[in-house]
């Protein structure tokens, strides 16, 4: 995956602006970080770049290719974790991965559910409907089914919602083994101390705008730059 440019952009609604002029570059191998008040824009963003929503202005290129040429080819590279699960209660976790894996067309989508249930820790879950699972392993199961067409794009937003200690730990291992692997990753959170050993780029929106866009570093408090500038 190359990485993904913002050039100017902005997205109206009505007579207001969601995104005003943001201009901005994500690399893979990367997870960058976008945080700010509720209204800042981050979910304007997510859609986006997700190819839901089109820049009402400016453009985003996807390597060499525009948005809307993104949407039409691209879209299947994209994984995305939202506030909206798309997991079927009726059906158990392993065969709501399975389910999934067939509409991507894979190949062995029972081996690739066993694979994805047992990095996410669902293993021993795997046969309950999910109607019965908590809301933490429901977001395990969400991202696992993310992930199941191996998306050289991650979309994440807050992943990390009603995880315990051991589940945001083995979360931030899977987030680093997949920045390794090229992935390109952007997470939108309001829990700021979750990204001080997992984000590489912090990015901060302030009512639409673009106000800090920068590496993080080891010494870099993500606390005191969102203080500075949301």
């Amino acid at each position: 995956m190359s990485e993904i440019r913002l050039e100017s952009v902005s997205r109206i609604y009505g007579r207001s602006f969601a995104l005003h002029r943001v201009s901005l570059r994500l690399r893979p191998g990367a997870l960058t970080a976008v945080v700010g008040d509720n209204g800042a824009g981050k979910s304007s963003l997510l859609n986006i770049l997700a190819t839901l929503d089109k820049p009402s202005d400016g453009e985003v290129y996807f390597g060499e290719h525009t948005w809307a040429t993104y949407a039409k080819k691209g879209r299947h590279k994209i994984g995305w974790v939202s506030h909206d699960s798309l997991i079927y209660a009726e059906l158990t976790g392993r065969e709501n991965l399975e389910f999934f894996a067939s509409m991507y067309g894979l190949d062995n989508p029972g081996e690739l559910s066993k694979t994805w249930l047992e990095r996410v820790g669902l293993t021993d879950a795997a046969d309950r409907l999910s109607s019965t699972y908590s809301r933490g392993m429901k977001q395990r199961l969400t991202l696992a089914r993310a992930l199941l067409h191996k998306p050289s794009i991650l979309l994440l937003d807050e992943p990390m919602t009603g995880l315990d200690q051991a589940g945001r730990t083995q979360m931030t291992a899977l987030f680093r083994q997949l920045c390794a692997e090229g992935c390109l990753l952007v997470l939108v959170t309001h829990n700021l101390s979750m990204l001080q050993d997992l984000a590489d780029h912090l990015v901060v929106l302030r009512r639409g705008k673009l106000v800090h866009d920068a590496p993080l570093g080891p010494e870099d408090d993500i606390l005191d730059i969102y203080r500075q500038h949301a």
